[in-house]
């Protein structure tokens, strides 16, 4: 299986969401996750168009075979913080791998949040989303079963595609 990216959107560092993300990759894989993209740790350097340590982050997201793409829920869709950084996606320098949309929230209310929201900006970054969206309840974020079903319906199409999907080359670790 090629490169697996997670970028996590939520303005706390190694938050819930963050381990939600990384679990839902491993999940998927059955392997380490090789590009970790916590958008907390850059704070307002993502606004900075010349940064270097975003634009590596923008390279290896961009490059990844498989992206988990989590945010909290916050006022019903995604952060800002995670669209500041999509944005760098924007005018055909689209993401090249299979996206998966994960978004956690305190209400179930907010389950349609991530389908709504979040997957059709992947999907007008250029990203193939061949799955559905993922809500998991903040309080269940580590409950394995949170995520049992989705899993189970969805690993069988992710995985035969990530195993056919040519390894990009160049692509510094």
């Amino acid at each position: 299986m090629g490169s697996v990216a997670v970028v996590c959107g939520n303005p706390r560092p190694e938050s819930r969401t963050l381990t939600a993300a990384r679990y839902l990759a491993t999940s998927l894989t059955g392997g380490d996750c090789e590009c970790v993209v916590d958008l907390a740790t850059f704070g307002q350097r993502l606004l900075d168009p010349d940064d270097p340590d975003v634009a590596h982050a923008v390279h290896r997201v961009g490059a990844a075979e498989l992206v988990i793409v989590a945010s909290p829920t916050y006022k019903a869709t995604y952060t800002g913080l995670l669209k500041v950084f999509l944005d760098r996606f924007a005018g055909g320098t689209g993401l090249a791998g299979v996206a998966v949309p994960l978004m956690l929230g305190g209400s179930p209310h907010h389950a349609l949040a991530p389908e709504l929201h979040l997957r059709p900006l992947l999907v007008e970054l250029g990203a193939p989303c061949v799955t559905p969206a993922l809500f998991v309840l903040d309080d269940a974020y580590d409950d394995p079963a949170s995520y049992r079903d989705w899993l189970d319906r969805t690993a069988p199409v992710v995985r035969p595609l990530l195993d056919r999907l040519p390894r990009p080359t160049g692509v510094p670790a």
